[in-house]
């Protein structure tokens, strides 16, 4: 079975799939305090079925080494801090759910506070809903700044509108290069 989304990661515990292993870790992470990423999802061959899987907290391991370093124009603050942070599914052969096989919550780095969880990259998303509002209100003429103001007014401020203005000029910018692109095949026939 699928544990209520308020609980806590313990070895045991059963999800029908990586999906929903997925959210409920991500919901545990924003719940807390840290962002959060997949490092790997094995999958078999024979059925295409996802025999394991890991997630971990954002700040685990260490930024690769590379020619960035040479060419940087702008030096970006270091975030990964080696968290061990993470939780280990396996497939459970008989009921074909995946199991929690290994999990760690001690962090070695601060926590976001509430306030600001709503930042984390983990926890940002444009619903399908908020997407069809923010192109409806580009394609009225109002002003990308105007159409944020709005939208987080409608919801009661920018903690629950679950994405900032950032992101909702890169949905904008995204539409407009899908449009782009939609526009150049179509002269092309």
């Amino acid at each position: 079975g699928w544990c209520a989304m308020k609980g806590m990661p313990q070895v045991g515990m059963f999800f029908e799939s990586s999906e929903e292993a997925w959210l409920f870790w991500r919901a545990y992470g924003g719940r807390v305090g840290f962002d959060v990423r997949k490092r790997y999802n094995n999958v078999s061959k024979f059925d295409g079925k996802v025999t394991s899987c890991r997630f971990v907290c954002a700040n685990e391991g260490h930024r690769k080494k590379g020619q960035r370093e040479f060419i940087q124009k702008c030096f970006r603050a270091q975030t990964r801090t080696d968290c061990k942070a993470r939780m280990s599914l396996t497939l459970d052969q008989e009921s074909e759910n995946l199991e929690i096989t290994d999990v760690v919550l001690e962090h070695n780095h601060l926590l976001h506070l509430p306030q600001t969880r709503h930042l984390m990259a983990s926890q940002r998303k444009i619903s399908e809903f908020q997407a069809f509002e923010i192109e409806a209100a580009d394609d009225s003429g109002i002003r990308p700044q105007a159409a944020y103001e709005l939208a987080t007014r409608q919801v009661g401020g920018p903690l629950n509108l679950g994405y900032t203005p950032r992101d909702h000029r890169n949905h904008l910018q995204s539409k407009r290069q899908r449009e782009l692109a939609f526009g150049q095949a179509g002269s092309i026939l």
